[in-house]
């Protein structure tokens, strides 16, 4: 890896580190959370509901301001597959009948009305995210009947990010082009991998070709900026096929590439029951290839922008991450500023008013609650004031990679150094290692450090340290 140097809110600057070695991966790529918030959505309790939601909104429309406080984030769960990927752990349901689309539409008319209800008129928004599921599984008319009820019910900033998760198997560049009239500004296409023995065992299928013309239908429609998703760990991956890969998402030049590690979890997962573990590459492969893939994406222009995030030097997201701005939602890293955001859809997950809140997870309890004009929520988090605490430290370690004791101290009137001693003293040993460096002042994560930030930030996370069940995680790699 070329050596380079990222600055720091605080000034401080990291060093790259040298390609991360199979010992230190195996010592420190321990399963853990992803701290898309703190607490864990799987720390969220029944006790909170409905009425615990609507009260949160009720507040953000009373709040200092009104309407104009800071803008909000939308997330839209569109549950629907037509086919299903072996490797798959999100909420969906795999279908051919698109018909049952029109029903699921209805619902989230109403649950769009009972946020404006509760929030008032035309709130603003500033993001937009379209997830699933698959939501181009939806007709570009369905498409378009979205966007529609959105707009009507919220006000879109002028320059608000529009963005859509595509699967490549059911979009050419004709619909592209209507996506992009519909006002979507962002694609995030699922690749995986372009190995088609990998493809097979994976049940996911399309060939580099295909993604290729989308590619570059895309830039002259105005895409401002395209991510790829690639999986590391699939069964049939070998070093010189994951390497091939890498080859032609280089040539495909997307703006952000996310590279998930593959979490093998057939208990919890039904479809990677299909999966046979003898077909996994090893823990040592595993390690090679991902050392390889972070010099190879290193030399190709890629910076890290934390966990397993990377982006080009122009894009928003790494601009955000040099000029410390960098932010974490329920869609991962984001250059947007630290607001709430509303989950709509079955199973989605939000946070309004520093509460968190989710959806029912099986369409029939969705669409009941919605039946009876309630709020689809099951369960949720009204966050303590340690967890308040905590949840400033994780989020400042996972996107600024530094901690500023006497800031924190000030903002929340406690001592930190005295409050989470015991926390502080467990950084040592990961101070030693090259992980972050530790003062009296603070402390600032190492770029060596920055690939296992979720182990850092763990050590602050109350409710991991008194659980040692985590097989219910993915690999920090």
């Amino acid at each position: 890896m070329s050596a380079v140097t990222i600055p720091l809110a605080a000034g401080r600057t990291r060093a790259a580190p040298p390609v991360l070695s199979p010992e230190l991966l195996a010592r420190m790529g321990a399963p853990g959370p992803r701290y898309t918030s703190y607490p864990t959505a799987d720390r969220f309790v029944e006790a909170f509901g409905p009425d615990d939601y609507r009260r949160a909104l009720a507040a953000r429309s009373a709040g200092p301001g009104g309407a104009a406080v800071q803008p909000l984030s939308l997330y839209l769960h569109i549950p629907f597959c037509e086919s299903i990927c072996y490797y798959c752990a999100c909420n969906k349901i795999v279908t051919r009948q698109h018909d049952r689309a029109a029903e699921y539409l209805l619902a989230l008319d109403r649950e769009v009305a009972l946020h404006i209800e509760a929030l008032g008129a035309r709130p603003r928004v500033s993001q937009l995210h379209l997830g699933g599921g698959s939501p181009t599984f939806l007709s570009d008319l369905q498409l378009a009947r979205v966007v529609s009820t959105l707009r009507r019910a919220f006000s879109f900033e002028a320059d608000a990010e529009m963005a859509i998760e595509v699967d490549p198997r059911t979009v050419d560049p004709a619909r592209l082009e209507r996506l992009a009239a519909l006002g979507f500004n962002r694609l995030s296409l699922g690749i995986q991998d372009f190995d088609p023995q990998v493809q097979r065992a994976v049940h996911r299928e399309q060939g580099f070709g295909q993604v290729e013309l989308l590619m570059r239908a895309a830039r002259p429609l105005g895409f401002r900026s395209i991510s790829v998703d690639l999986i590391l760990g699939l069964p049939q991956q070998t070093a010189a096929s994951f390497g091939r890969t890498l080859e032609q998402i280089q040539a495909l030049r997307p703006d952000r590439i996310a590279l998930y590690s593959y979490a093998h979890l057939p208990e919890r997962f039904k479809p990677q029951r299909r999966i046979a573990a003898t077909a996994l590459p090893t823990a040592a492969t595993k390690a090679a290839m991902l050392g390889e893939a972070i010099a190879v994406l290193a030399a190709a222009g890629y910076e890290h922008i934390g966990m397993d995030h990377f982006a080009l030097a122009g894009d928003s997201l790494a601009v955000a991450r040099r000029r410390g701005r960098l932010n974490r939602n329920f869609q991962g890293y984001t250059d947007q500023p630290d607001g709430d955001l509303i989950g709509l859809g079955v199973s989605a997950i939000g946070r309004v008013g520093g509460c968190y809140s989710q959806n029912a997870k099986t369409l029939d309890e969705y669409y009941d609650a919605l039946r009876q004009g309630v709020l689809p929520v099951v369960r949720g988090l009204a966050p303590t004031r340690d967890d308040l605490v905590r949840r400033a430290i994780v989020m400042a370690l996972m996107c600024q990679g530094e901690l500023d004791f006497q800031a924190l101290s000030d903002a929340y009137l406690i001592d930190i150094r005295s409050a989470f001693a015991a926390e502080i003293a467990a950084l040592q040993p990961l101070a030693e290692q090259g992980l972050l460096s530790l003062d009296r002042d603070g402390v600032c994560v190492s770029e060596l450090g920055w690939f296992f930030v979720r182990s850092i930030a763990s050590v602050f996370d109350r409710y991991l340290q008194a659980d040692t069940a985590r097989a219910r995680y993915s690999r920090v790699l």
